[in-house]
């Protein structure tokens, strides 16, 4: 004899016929808020910022591993004069290792520009732009650890998974092309957080960031995961989607509303338009010579990442909303605790030419005005050496610089202590930046927040200040 029941009730039978049908109401009650939310609703479509705006778009060029402020934006005289002598004040209580004396900077430093600013050797493109500047000299965070800083910088928290800036970017301001992601990070580190540090989290999926290759995968063969379909035509490809939104749709007849699944829905119509318009993005067959060697595509040292920020530029200009690019060598980060000289060298003479080239091009076609460009990493490093020639981490006191899209030009924010370990001088803190990045783009910080588990969250959590004094 048969154990089984007739007849199987589906989960949606049950609340009905349970509990005299309590546990149904409730359900009835959650997919028609949910209903309500999703009617008509794209997720992706451009949005209205809370105030008039001063950038549309951010492209955010990561230096993962933490570069020397001494060493290349904060000009430290005095950590010259006292090379090899013991640091006069207090190391912070919690240090990620030992380090010993004062380590002067190997590199020469030199005025630019009408504002003067000292840049180091180390950057000498870079120092050409530097009235375009506005360069932040008080950076500090909370963590000396590369994951925690990483994912502090990327989400706003050392500790939890959380939305990255990216993914609230987006969901603050849609994209302005529908057939992109609104979010793309290139060539995006797997290391310390990996996909945390552009994930969507509770966020709806659409405003997850979209990887182009990753940081073990040269510039020129990156690519978004199966963007090419090498085995159907678009015209079949096109009746699969039809045939598979039929089958979701009659489904969704029989359960009610379900974002995820429209979510799911939309992801395929998005990555079906992406197949079309990415590889056109990607084909810089039409860039001119002077463009390229700009970029310094022409140098084997500076092609790849000259790559990446071409890629930069060319999302930009077709709406992407915000683009990361990663400086991340799996060899040599900017992670120098030894070999300070050699380490920085090799990584500078990498990005230098190719940053230079993408402020330029993006001045002189008109998009620098409207483009908030930032540069840094997730911390600064130490004043005293470690070993005999390296610094260590160092999240007390470190430089980050924007450039564009509505700050002051040719501009020193802040400053660090004269030998360059603590912040001291108009105080930014991470979540200070966030607040600062949204407002640029038109969003309240404190505004622009998230129902999830029961509370409203956001970028800067409970904390964050507009540094106004950047603002041009």
């Amino acid at each position: 004899m048969s154990i089984l029941p007739q007849s199987l009730f589906s989960r949606r039978d049950l609340l009905k016929k349970s509990a005299v049908g309590f546990g149904n109401l409730a359900l009835l009650s959650m997919l028609n808020d949910e209903a309500k939310a999703a009617k008509g609703h794209d997720p992706l479509a451009p949005k209205e910022p809370h105030f008039t705006p001063r950038a549309k778009r951010v492209i955010f060029l990561f230096m993962k591993g933490g570069p020397s402020h001494m060493d290349t934006f904060d000009y430290k005289p005095q950590l010259q004069k006292y090379d090899g002598k013991p640091l006069p004040f207090d190391k912070p209580r919690v240090q990620f290792a030992p380090t010993g004396n004062l380590l002067k900077s190997p590199w020469k430093f030199k005025q630019y520009g009408e504002s003067g600013i000292h840049v180091s050797e180390l950057f000498p493109n870079v120092a050409e732009c530097v009235d375009d500047l506005c360069i932040i000299n008080s950076l500090h965070g909370t963590n000396a650890a590369h994951g925690g800083a990483l994912l502090k910088l990327h989400t706003g928290s050392d500790a939890f998974v959380r939305p990255s800036m990216g993914s609230w970017v987006t969901y603050g301001l849609g994209t302005e092309n529908q057939n992109l992601p609104g979010f793309i990070t290139i060539c995006p580190t797997l290391a310390h957080g990996g996909v945390k540090n552009w994930s969507s989290a509770f966020l709806p999926a659409p405003y997850q960031g979209t990887p182009l290759g990753n940081a073990a995968v040269a510039a020129e063969q990156a690519q978004i995961e199966f963007i090419k379909n090498g085995f159907l035509s678009r015209k079949v490809q096109r009746k699969q989607i039809d045939f598979l939104n039929d089958l979701n749709r009659q489904h969704q007849q029989q359960t009610g509303p379900n974002q995820v699944l429209e979510d799911r829905i939309g992801s395929f119509e998005l990555a079906f338009r992406m197949q079309e318009e990415v590889p056109q993005v990607q084909d810089i067959s039409g860039e001119t010579v002077a463009t390229r060697k700009m970029y310094g595509l022409d140098e084997e040292k500076t092609a790849d990442f000259g790559r990446q920020c071409l890629m930069a530029r060319r999302f930009a200009e077709r709406g992407v909303r915000f683009i990361q690019v990663s400086h991340s060598d799996q060899k040599v980060q900017w992670d120098q605790h030894g070999n300070l000289l050699e380490g920085h060298g090799k990584n500078a003479k990498e990005v230098d030419k190719p940053i230079s080239g993408l402020l330029k091009d993006l001045k002189q076609r008109g998009l620098l005005k409207d483009t908030l460009v930032v540069w840094g990493g997730e911390f600064g490093r130490t004043p005293t050496a470690q070993g005999k020639n390296g610094r260590d981490h160092n999240p007390e006191g470190f430089t980050m610089w924007m450039a564009g899209g509505g700050v002051k030009a040719g501009f020193q924010y802040g400053a660090t202590d004269e030998f360059g370990y603590y912040a001291t001088k108009d105080k930014m803190h991470i979540h200070d930046f966030h607040a600062t990045l949204l407002h640029l783009l038109g969003m309240n910080h404190e505004k622009l927040t998230y129902r999830y588990a029961g509370r409203d969250f956001r970028l800067t959590d409970v904390a964050g200040h507009v540094a106004h004094g950047v603002l041009a």
